[in-house]
């Protein structure tokens, strides 16, 4: 066991927000960590923190909701691990983390084929309807109404893809299974791959039928999918998000949709989550997921066991699993 923990004492991890995988680590391993959750308490966070967390080495976060401030950094003199269940690591002031030499774990490529499996799945559920047709035989519409509008086929679509990393790669070889056009827009040209590149989004949406966003947040792509993005992608273009809420200006989107400047959207992700526009909740060209991309119950074991690791490889002074080590963001 690590310096620092007394014998009969368990390791103390700091759990901040609501990790999915926190009640599965607390039913397996109580007998490892000891979990110390500010949620339980009445006292302000910071004021907890103060109290209760000076000798917390480890800390265990949730994406996409605390973010992980300054403010919060200064009430842990003691903390040296960061273990994030995301992939995404937009919540993490990371050049603060660094500053104080503190170690970040996260997910890795754990979560890549659910996201890339979804983004195809909401794809063709736009394209397609299939969400669209369900509500229209469970209300009872169909024996009145009879006709039900035509969709789309996937199939030969020319589709963009915004961030051709690992998981816009799956969501690639996915579609080429479906004989799509891929053409991507990434940081740096990728001189292995077959696909049409465009060094700015812009080019990439004037030239798609479909844009499938699957980069990170970043101060430089925060509200990358604009006004002039939507138009150059039409009036019978789609818009799949298993990103980040923030990368499309979701105000002008939720506007297009209405007005009938865009094809339909498929959404797992939004600005201010929780918060979803109430105004896309009839339309039926726009198919909304509760960010659950990553939720598939074999991901949740293995992000429990990759969250054990980290844990166990930190106060074992040993390496860590899956250590994120670039910290230019």
């Amino acid at each position: 066991m690590a310096s620092g923990v007394h014998s009969g004492e368990l390791p103390e991890v700091l759990v901040l927000g609501f990790p999915w995988v926190l009640p599965s680590l607390e039913s397996q391993f109580s007998n490892r960590f000891h979990f110390l959750k500010p949620s339980n308490s009445d006292l302000p966070l910071l004021q907890f923190l103060s109290s209760f967390a000076q000798s917390a080495r480890a800390l265990l976060i949730p994406g996409g909701g605390i973010q992980l401030t300054t403010a919060i950094l200064d009430c842990l003199p003691a903390l040296k691990l960061v273990v994030t269940t995301s992939t995404g690591l937009d919540h993490l002031d990371l050049p603060e983390l660094r500053r104080r030499e503190i170690a970040i774990a996260y997910a890795g490529n754990l979560f890549t084929q659910d996201v890339a499996d979804l983004a195809v799945g909401l794809l063709i559920d736009v394209l397609m309807k299939v969400s669209a047709g369900d509500r229209f035989v469970k209300q009872g519409i169909w024996p009145s109404k009879r006709k039900f509008p035509p969709g789309l086929k996937l199939s030969g679509k020319q589709i963009g893809i915004v961030g051709l990393g690992k998981i816009g790669t799956e969501v690639a070889k996915r579609l080429e299974g479906f004989g799509c056009r891929i053409s991507y827009n990434s940081r740096t040209k990728k001189p292995l791959v077959p696909y049409s590149y465009y060094s700015n989004v812009h080019e990439l949406a004037a030239n798609c039928e479909a844009l499938i966003i699957c980069c990170g947040l970043t101060a430089e792509t925060r509200h990358m999918i604009d006004r002039d993005v939507m138009v150059a992608l039409g009036k019978d273009g789609v818009i799949v998000n298993v990103g980040r809420g923030a990368i499309v200006d979701e105000t002008e989107l939720v506007r297009r949709l209405i007005q009938g400047e865009l094809g339909g959207a498929g959404l797992d992700v939004f600005e201010n989550e929780p918060e979803v526009p109430e105004e896309l909740f009839n339309l039926d060209n726009v198919v909304l997921s509760p960010h659950v991309a990553v939720l598939t119950t074999e991901s949740m074991v293995g992000l429990t066991q990759l969250v054990t690791e980290n844990l166990e490889a930190f106060f074992s002074n040993k390496p860590l699993v899956t250590p994120f080590e670039d910290y230019s963001s």
